[in-house]
């Protein structure tokens, strides 16, 4: 499956250290004491004071979304670019009307298989999303489209997630979900907050490690790796992938043409007369071959001609074709290989290294040294990155025990 991952909130380091300062109010002008002021994908936060004023201090030069949540008042979010001195900002919030006696609430049967799906596309596969949980589901509401195959899922609330395996309790405010299952596409877009959940010595040491492990290999190391130019010694190997016209499939007139001279219009099942069960089996496999195929260059990728440098601490990459992505410290299990659907086809010489596959759709595409990528709707994942969601994300600020040292 191929999926886009949007939303994120992101910043890029600098020498100096600034904050975002601000009052939070309501329609009518008065203010909001006590109100929860969260920055998006990581573990910072502060409350508005009896003023309804707030402080995010000891921050540096980027990009950031500030999330701000008060009981009574829809979640709301807003966008601070700090570049060269702290920024004031004032946040306005609309009541939450909606009372559930006002609201015709419809049984929907199929309620538990969409939410299923849901948590499934948006939480992950992998073993960490075993142990992730939605404790407040009820804020969910799905919206399943028959006819085009599409599943869109909204929430009236942050999603309050417990992620036991990683030791983080997120709060997620999603303002975008799609899972287009006819075209194998996911979109989703929305902003996390991190908080550590209580941990002994034990679960502090598992957690240490398992962190590691979701951010190794992942997006986020990979375009701090590539903003060091670093990415070989971090273990990473860059390839270009491109798609062809699949010239052994034949026209869909032809494949059409010969599976209804072998196909009877009554029982829809192969003719009896000439014996053409082969010739069916092939013309259906030829159908289901797809349009287009992939040709690996195998020449690597060198980081010089891929990333210029923007600003002082922005860098970019733009590109044609996709990027074919191994990372060789970690092998792929083989749940993931055989079973999560997400696998990228490999020449056989290649052992089964993780596999990221990610095509450009807006260019150029801008970076940040903490792995942040400024707009996550201009890439496209496709294999192991497409695999790891939610279950596996770490803060945008997190720090590897190898980079401590």
């Amino acid at each position: 499956m191929l999926f886009v991952l949007t939303g994120l909130s992101f910043y890029c380091y600098g020498q100096e250290s600034y904050s975002i300062t601000g009052t939070i109010k309501d329609k009518k002008g008065e203010t909001l004491p006590g109100a929860a002021i969260y920055l998006s994908g990581y573990k910072i936060s502060t409350v508005a004071n009896n003023e309804g004023r707030f402080t995010l201090g000891n921050l540096k030069a980027g990009n950031y979304d500030v999330l701000v949540q008060v009981i009574g008042f829809l979640p709301q979010t807003k966008n601070v670019i700090v570049f060269d001195k702290s920024v004031n900002i004032e946040i306005v919030l609309k009541e939450n009307i909606t009372q559930l006696s006002e609201v015709e609430i419809k049984a929907d049967p199929n309620r538990g298989y969409y939410l299923n799906l849901f948590k499934k596309s948006f939480i992950g596969g992998t073993p960490n999303a075993e142990q992730c949980t939605i404790l407040n589901p009820e804020v969910i509401q799905t919206d399943y489209d028959k006819e085009t195959k599409i599943l869109t899922v909204t929430a009236t609330d942050f999603l309050i997630i417990e992620n036991k395996a990683l030791g983080y309790r997120i709060k997620y405010l999603l303002t975008y979900f799609e899972n287009d299952s006819r075209e194998n596409v996911l979109f989703y877009a929305g902003h996390p907050h991190f908080e550590e959940m209580e941990k002994s010595n034990s679960k502090r040491k598992r957690y240490s490690k398992l962190r590691e492990e979701a951010y190794l290999g992942s997006s986020q190391h990979f375009f701090n790796s590539l903003y060091h130019h670093r990415t070989k010694e971090d273990g990473f190997i860059i390839n270009k992938v491109a798609k062809t016209l699949n010239k052994d499939r034949p026209a869909d007139d032809v494949i059409n043409a010969n599976l209804k001279r072998f196909i009877n219009p009554y029982t829809r099942g192969a003719r009896v007369s000439d014996k053409p069960t082969d010739s069916l089996k092939y013309w259906r496999e030829k159908k289901n071959e797809p349009l287009m195929s992939s040709v690996l260059n195998r020449s690597e990728v060198l980081i010089d001609t891929l990333v210029k440098d923007m600003f002082s601490d922005v860098k970019s990459i733009n590109y044609k074709d996709a990027l074919y992505i191994i990372y060789t410290k970690e092998k792929e299990s083989k749940e993931y290989t055989q079973f999560s659907g997400h696998s990228v086809t490999r020449p056989k010489d290649i052992p089964n290294f993780q596999i990221s596959v990610v095509y450009q759709l807006l260019r150029p595409a801008s970076f940040y040294e903490n792995g942040s990528v400024f707009d996550p709707r201009s890439l496209l994942y496709e294999g192991f990155w497409a695999y790891e969601k939610v279950a596996d994300m770490v803060p945008m600020d997190y720090i590897p025990e190898l980079n401590k040292q």
